[in-house]
């Protein structure tokens, strides 16, 4: 990336197309599930040397944990126990925080064991943080923090909602990127998401690369982000 191109602080990452991307090679969906898991693991990693401070990955919405078949879900499940047991060590060793976004109490006892420590583990004072939407779903978020408001009184306020969110202590999201072709947030972070700019592409997860997400980043540094005013 040119050294002129300014990286957002924050990204959000919405993954979509690992199941089309295996469709077309005839191949189980759990394989475009690995793929995918494969590009996050890079870009999360490029992310971190292009100096941004916070990506947030869309891993698992609370539709999916809905509405697809269990076997599929047990393949996510598996990958999540794959991936928070192989990468974590490597993920805090460079310095790199993980957070989690989203209901976990759903998922299978281990799992949630292994997001847990991988929170509470992570190194002071990070300077990039890896932040995984898990059953995560933007109303669901916004009820939870409404509920909470109402229980603890007061006025409330844009600031006091920030800090009842799953994100509390995050900064907004600058870029939103979507890949698959789909022209919608579907749920994500939508209190966040308010002067966010938003960059789709018809790229498969799978094959989304460093040099699509350089793409991305380039179109976001030749936008004029106004947040209202003139």
């Amino acid at each position: 990336m040119p050294a002129a191109i300014k990286p957002p602080r924050h990204v959000g990452l919405i993954m979509d197309g690992n199941g089309r991307w295996a469709k077309k090679r005839l191949l189980p969906r759990s394989l475009g599930h690995a793929e995918g898991m494969k590009a996050l693991i890079a870009l999360s990693r490029h992310a971190k040397e292009l100096g941004i401070e916070y990506l947030t990955v869309y891993a698992l919405s609370t539709e999916n944990m809905a509405s697809r078949p269990r076997e599929e879900l047990e393949g996510l499940f598996g990958l999540l126990r794959q991936y928070f047991g192989k990468n974590l060590k490597e993920l805090h060793a460079s310095g790199a925080r993980v957070k989690i976004i989203g209901d976990i109490s759903a998922f299978p006892a281990d799992i949630a064991e292994l997001l847990a420590d991988g929170e509470k583990n992570s190194p002071e004072g990070a300077a990039f943080t890896l932040c995984f939407a898990l059953n995560y779903g933007g109303r669901d978020e916004i009820v939870r923090a409404a509920q909470k408001l109402a229980s603890e009184g007061g006025a409330v306020t844009e600031e006091r909602f920030s800090d009842a969110l799953y994100t509390a202590g995050m900064p907004a999201p600058d870029l939103i990127i979507r890949t698959g072709g789909e022209l919608r947030l579907s749920n994500f972070l939508l209190w966040q998401a308010a002067y966010a700019e938003l960059y789709f592409t018809d790229v498969l997860f799978p094959d989304f690369g460093e040099r699509e997400f350089d793409k991305a980043i380039a179109e976001y540094n030749k936008r004029n982000r106004r947040f209202g005013g003139v």
